[in-house]
């Protein structure tokens, strides 16, 4: 007879992933080459130069990793600016929103979370036995400052969660609204996984990243990833910076080699590559507003301004789940659909190449 599961796991409502290509070339018949990913955020121009190079000369893959990354700390410190002491990497940034969960929570204490946004957030708040305390966003997707603080009183509010840049929207928390949520006693998690597309300085997100604050401050904690802008989302690496008092515990209840020896290896290459990954991010930048003027111009579509790397779009007029469904189906064209609240018939576009962009707007044209 099967072992009866705890009834937050039995509850929990799965994770929807994006599939990989090979998944998605068999299904719709055609060639990687041949299929427009714009449905998961990534960079489209893959890894750089040096980091191709240092994945391929890697030493010691057949050794376990360094259970401290101290390397890779040492190359965050110059990068981050921020002190090695308050740095731990992880399995992506997914890893470490889990581990601060699993140290921070006890079961039934409640996490605030402003959805629409990033889906993990109340993922990883239910595994953890946690309990969800929602603030929806505004319809403009901007946070309810007010209605944030009276629910983190009244519900004795362990943990907050906030993405900057959004996702699926792209927009940026002012800098006031950030002030104030620090001055709750709350622990504060900004996730700063597209910070480096809001940044117009060409400093990877150094002019908004709230990253070097973390040192002096009890109730902050930042995150940040290397999937986005460095391409690197299929070796799972990012990192967070953590006030001091939280450190010893997320050493003790992390996993011992939680980050790989080729992630480590390319993530410290992607520092070393700064100039090539900014113009990147440069051209995404670009890319993304010749994105957005595009799908303005299409009536049925209305696209939300964004600081990152994806479009966010209300569909008017037309089933958002058949566009998508056409798109992929007919042209080999990968969007993302949302349908929940605050996201009825809405669409996400990732930025891609201008031929990416190209493709996307003339099937739109033709449906």
């Amino acid at each position: 007879m099967p072992m009866q599961l705890p009834s937050h796991i039995h509850n929990l409502p799965a994770y929807t992933p994006i599939e990989p290509f090979e998944i998605l070339s068999t299904r719709y018949g055609r060639r990687p080459e041949e299929i427009v990913k714009l449905d998961a955020n990534e960079n489209p121009y893959g890894i750089s130069p040096r980091v191709r190079r240092a994945l391929a000369e890697m030493d010691f893959a057949h050794i376990y990793p360094d259970p401290e990354s101290r390397l890779l700390r040492q190359c965050l410190v110059d990068f981050s600016g921020v002190p090695q002491e308050y740095v731990l990497p992880g399995s992506g940034a997914d890893e470490l929103i889990d581990l601060i969960l699993r140290v921070v929570l006890q079961p039934g204490e409640a996490v605030l979370n402003c959805p629409p946004t990033f889906g993990m957030y109340a993922f990883d708040t239910l595994l953890n036995a946690g309990r969800l305390v929602e603030v929806p966003r505004r319809p403009d997707f901007s946070l309810d400052l007010d209605a944030v603080q009276e629910a983190a009183s009244r519900e004795a509010v362990r943990v907050l969660f906030l993405a900057a840049p959004n996702n699926p929207d792209g927009s940026l928390l002012p800098a006031e609204v950030v002030e104030a949520l620090l001055d709750l006693p709350i622990l504060v998690v900004l996730d700063e996984a597209y910070i480096e597309f809001a940044d117009e300085s060409d400093q990877l997100g150094r002019g908004l990243s709230r990253i070097s604050q973390v040192p002096a401050r009890e109730n902050l904690v930042v995150l940040r990833t290397f999937s986005k802008w460095a391409g690197l989302a299929g070796l799972r690496i990012g990192y967070g910076a953590f006030p001091a008092w939280l450190m010893p515990a997320l050493w003790k209840a992390k996993q011992p080699y939680n980050v790989n020896v080729a992630a480590s290896v390319a993530a410290m290459a992607a520092i070393q590559d700064q100039d090539f990954l900014r113009e990147q991010v440069r051209t995404l930048r670009r890319e993304r507003e010749r994105l957005w003027l595009g799908l303005a111009a299409i009536s049925w579509l209305q696209p939300y301004p964004s600081r990152s790397n994806f479009v966010l779009c209300q569909v008017t007029g037309r089933d958002a789940a058949r566009l998508k469904a056409d798109l992929a189906q007919q042209y080999g064209i990968l969007i993302r659909y949302f349908d929940r609240p605050g996201l009825r018939d809405h669409i996400r576009v990732s930025v891609g190449k201008p031929e990416h962009t190209d493709a996307l707007l003339q099937a739109l044209k033709a449906i």
